[in-house]
């Protein structure tokens, strides 16, 4: 990815929050619980989610600059789900977090050079070396496709009213 590539994305993922926090205005809080099938996250759920996976991309990043060929820790999303009792965290307090993680991260990446982009960790989920830029494509669209399925989510509860 060239360094203009590199911007354009830095600014989608600085302002992804902002697109989470219009959507999620929109939808009564009645609409948070319901799964739209067995298995599928609700609404809640996703919002729990994001502030789980916002403070571990972040480390990631931060390990990818100060810390590069080193392992990452991976997580499964679907038992952290179920394990951590994602219903019974407060979702309002996980958007602070997925706000500041994402804004003091997305300060931060203005302010590297392009040849940490190179970078590279240990993930154990890819076969290949995860770099940073591989890093900022996941989480550049990473809010954008939960909003999706917050949209989803809600068209579904609407339809079972």
């Amino acid at each position: 990815m060239n360094s203009e590539e590199r911007s354009k994305k830095i600014e989608i993922y600085g302002g992804a929050v902002a697109v989470l926090e219009v959507t999620l205005e929109g939808i009564p809080r009645s609409a948070w619980k319901y799964r739209p099938k067995p298995g599928e996250w609700s609404i809640h759920e996703i919002v729990i989610h994001l502030a789980d996976s916002e403070t571990n991309a972040a480390l990631r990043a931060r390990r990818l600059v100060a810390e590069p060929g080193k392992p990452v820790m991976a997580y499964d999303q679907d038992l952290w789900v179920k394990e951590l009792n994602y219903h019974d965290q407060d979702p309002d307090e996980a958007l602070k977090l997925v706000k500041y993680a994402r804004l003091t991260t997305y300060q931060w990446l203005k302010t590297l050079p392009d040849k940490v982009f190179k970078n590279s960790v240990v993930h154990p989920e890819f076969n290949e070396p995860y770099t940073f830029d591989m890093w900022l494509n996941i989480y550049a669209a990473h809010i954008p496709d939960h909003v999706k399925q917050i949209k989803n989510n809600y068209v579904f509860w609407k339809n079972t009213r």
